[in-house]
C-alpha cells in the first residue's frame, strides 16, 4: 500500500520531502518485526497483532497528511481507508474481558451504562463512553488491546537494528543511550496506572486555568490496562479547521502554549501532540487528552534549551556553537562555522525565534521537518557530527509535532513574542498571555517551575 500511494505523489515532491516515504519505510520495518514475532503466536493472536500495527500505521500517516500536497490528500485518504477496512478489529467481548479482569468486577457493577461502540482510538487501545453507577458521572474508559503489551515489546526487540542503521547515518549518535530512552518511554506507555498519575499531575497544574482543561482521573478505577477519566464534550480538530481565522489563531496560541509551557515551565509533558488529543469545549476552553507517552526533564535540561534559544534569537552564533558543544549536542565544533550554525537555526526554529507574525501552513511544517531530520536536508553533512542527549529526544518530538498541528490549523501569530514569556520571562503581549499570567500569579505554579 505504501509503495503504491507514494508513486501517486509527484516524483519531484517525493525527492524534495520524502516525508511520507520515510514514515512508510519505518512502518514497514515495524510490520516486519510484528510478523517475526507472530511466529511464536497463535493464528488469532498473530492476526490481531498485525491488525493493531496496521491501524497504528494508518493513524501515523494520517497525522502526516498535513504535509501531503493538497491536490493528493483526498486520494491518500482513500488509500488509508482501504488499509483501515482491511485491518482486523478487536471485538467488544475481548475488550470487556480486559476491563473486568483489571477492575475485578463485572461491567454492570461499576457502570450504570456502557456504550459498546468505541468513541475513539487510542495509541494502543480504544476509548468507550460510560456512566459511573456510584455517582452518575459520565466518563471515558480507555482500554488496552488484549495482548498489545507483548506485541509492543516484541517490536522493541527490533529497535536495536533500527538504531544501528541510524548510527550509520549519524555516526555521532549515542545509540545505546537513545535506545534506552525510547524503550523506557514505550514501557511506561503500556502502564495505564502510570498514565493516570501523569494526567493527575498535569490536571493539578491546570486546575482553574482560564483556557486549558485536563480531564480529571477516577483513580480507584484506573489500573494497568484500564484508565477512567472525566468525559469531555466538544468539537474535534476537523471542526476547528473550519472556524474563522481569528478563532483558529486563538486556538493555535492555546495549543502552542500548552505543549511548550508544559516542557519549559513545568518540565513534564506529553510527547504526543496530535490533533486527536485536542477538544474544543463549548465555553471556548480547550481540553487536552492522552498522557501515555510522557517525559519529565531536569531543570538543567530545560534551561540548556532555553539558553540555546536565547543565543539563537540574539544571533550569537559562536556562543551558540560552544553552548551546544558543552551540552554534548555537537561532537566537534570545527564542523560548525557561525554561518552554518545560523543557517540551521533559520531553517529549523525560525518560526518561533524570529520576531514577526507568521502564518503557519503544511508547507512550512514539511520544510522544517526535512531540515531537522531528512537525509536530503542541506544540513545533513553537518548533522552527521551531532548527537542528541536522551533527555532532549522527546522534546524534539514535541517541537515538530506541535508545529505540525499548528500548521494543519493554519494558525497565525508572532510565536516568538509568545515564547519569550518562558524564554526570557517577558510580560505577555496577548490577551491569552495576560489571562494566563494572572492565573500563574495566583497559583505560583508557573513561576516556581520555570526557575
Amino acid at each position: 500500500m505504501a509503495r503504491e500511494s507514494n508513486k501517486k505523489i509527484p516524483t519531484s515532491r517525493v525527492r524534495r520531502t520524502a516525508t511520507v516515504g520515510k514514515l512508510a519505510a519505518s512502518e514497514a520495518v515495524k510490520q516486519f518485526g510484528t510478523r517475526a514475532a507472530n511466529t511464536t503466536r497463535g493464528e488469532q493472536a498473530s492476526e490481531e497483532a498485525m491488525g493493531r500495527r496496521q491501524l497504528e500505521t494508518a493513524k501515523q500517516i494520517v497525522a502526516a497528511l498535513g504535509i501531503v500536497p493538497e491536490e493528493h490528500r483526498e486520494e491518500f485518504q482513500h488509500e488509508l481507508a482501504k488499509l483501515r477496512d482491511a485491518a482486523p478489529t478487536v471485538s467488544f467481548k475481548q475488550m470487556r474481558k480486559v476491563i473486568e479482569e483489571d477492575l475485578e468486577a463485572p461491567i454492570e457493577e461499576v457502570f450504570s451504562a456502557f456504550e459498546q461502540e468505541p468513541v475513539a482510538a487510542a495509541s494502543i487501545g480504544q476509548v468507550y463512553r460510560a456512566t459511573l453507577r456510584e455517582d452518575g458521572r459520565e466518563v471515558a474508559v480507555k482500554v488496552q488491546y488484549p495482548g498489545v503489551a507483548g506485541a509492543v515489546r516484541a517490536d522493541m526487540q527490533n529497535l536495536g537494528m533500527i538504531m544501528r542503521l541510524m548510527k550509520r547515518i549519524a555516526p555521532g549518535m549515542d545509540v545505546k543511550a537513545l535506545t534506552g530512552e525510547i524503550r523506557e518511554r514505550m514501557e511506561e506507555e503500556l502502564d495505564y496506572e502510570l498514565e493516570a498519575q501523569n494526567q493527575r499531575r498535569i490536571a493539578r497544574i491546570y486546575d482553574g486555568h482560564p483556557f486549558i482543561v485536563v480531564p480529571g482521573v477516577v483513580g480507584e478505577l484506573s489500573r494497568e490496562r484500564v484508565i477512567v477519566s472525566e468525559f469531555v464534550h466538544g468539537r474535534g480538530f476537523e471542526e476547528m479547521k473550519q472556524l474563522p481565522q481569528a478563532e483558529r489563531d486563538r486556538l493555535g496560541e492555546i495549543i502552542f502554549r500548552f505543549y511548550f509551557e508544559c516542557m519549559y515551565r513545568h518540565r513534564q509533558f506529553s510527547g504526543d501532540p496530535h490533533p486527536g488529543n485536542c477538544i474544543l469545549l463549548d465555553d471556548g476552553r480547550m481540553a487536552f487528552l492522552d498522557f501515555g507517552l510522557f517525559k519529565t526533564i531536569p531543570a538543567e535540561a530545560a534551561e540548556f534549551e532555553l539558553q540555546a534559544q536565547r543565543l539563537a534569537i540574539e544571533r550569537r552564533a559562536g556562543e551558540l556553537v560552544q553552548h551546544m558543544y558543552s551540552g554534548g549536542w555537537v561532537g566537534d565544533p570545527k564542523y560548525y562555522t557561525e554561518e552554518k550554525a545560523m543557517a540551521m537555526v533559520d531553517d529549523m526554529t525560525w518560526w518561533y525565534t524570529q520576531d514577526r507574525e507568521i502564518a503557519l501552513d503544511p508547507e512550512i511544517a514539511s520544510e522544517v521537518l526535512i531540515q531537522m531530520s531528512d537525509p536530503r536536508s542541506r544540513h545533513f553533512a553537518t548533522m552527521r557530527h551531532e548527537t542528541l542527549p536522551p533527555d532532549h529526544l522527546f522534546g524534539r518530538r514535541l517541537e515538530v509535532l506541535t508545529l505540525a498541528v499548528l500548521s494543519q490549523l493554519r494558525a497565525k501569530a508572532n510565536w516568538n513574542r509568545i515564547a519569550r514569556e518562558w524564554i526570557y520571562g517577558d510580560d505577555p503581549v496577548t490577551e491569552l498571555g495576560r489571562e494566563e499570567a494572572e492565573f500563574y500569579g495566583r497559583t505560583g505554579i508557573g513561576a516556581a517551575s520555570s526557575a
